[in-house]
């Protein structure tokens, strides 16, 4: 079930940190809006817009984030373990600290990311991907396939 405009303004002023996990919020408009330590274990954001949102300590663990646009969003300290970001647009987002630990990052768009100190082991990714400059994917334990 999508959320109206409405419903997902109502979800996103709740109690803090909100409690999101296993919610489709699959194509909706989060530009910018402050998700730190939020729950998102398991959400459906598909196709979501997260440009510019504050996404700091949440947990994204197994999340579905095909298609994302989350330029410039960030996600420090964040868990993203086990989530999908194939096909995501992560241009310049902060991904330092991040655990993407078996993290599908297939076709992503990782120009200028922050990934200092983003744990990658097992994450996968193909000749698609696109790394920031000077990273090291293999070396930093993500798997081509």
């Amino acid at each position: 079930m999508q959320f109206t405009k409405d419903e997902l303004a109502a979800l996103l002023n709740g109690e803090k940190p909100l409690q999101l996990a296993g919610l489709d919020l699959s194509k909706a408009n989060l530009i910018r809006v402050e998700l730190s330590k939020a729950n998102l274990s398991g959400a459906d954001l598909n196709g979501a817009f997260l440009d510019e949102a504050r996404l700091r300590y949440a947990n994204l663990n197994q999340a579905k984030l095909e298609g994302a646009h989350m330029n410039r969003a960030n996600f420090h300290g964040a868990n993203l373990a086990d989530s999908d970001l194939s096909d995501s647009d992560l241009s310049e987002a902060d991904l330092s600290g991040a655990n993407l630990a078996d993290a599908i990052l297939t076709y992503a768009n990782l120009t200028s990311a922050n990934l200092s100190g983003a744990n990658l082991n097992g994450a996968k990714y193909n000749h698609h991907t696109q790394w920031p400059a000077g990273v090291d994917p293999v070396a930093a334990g993500a798997v081509i396939v």
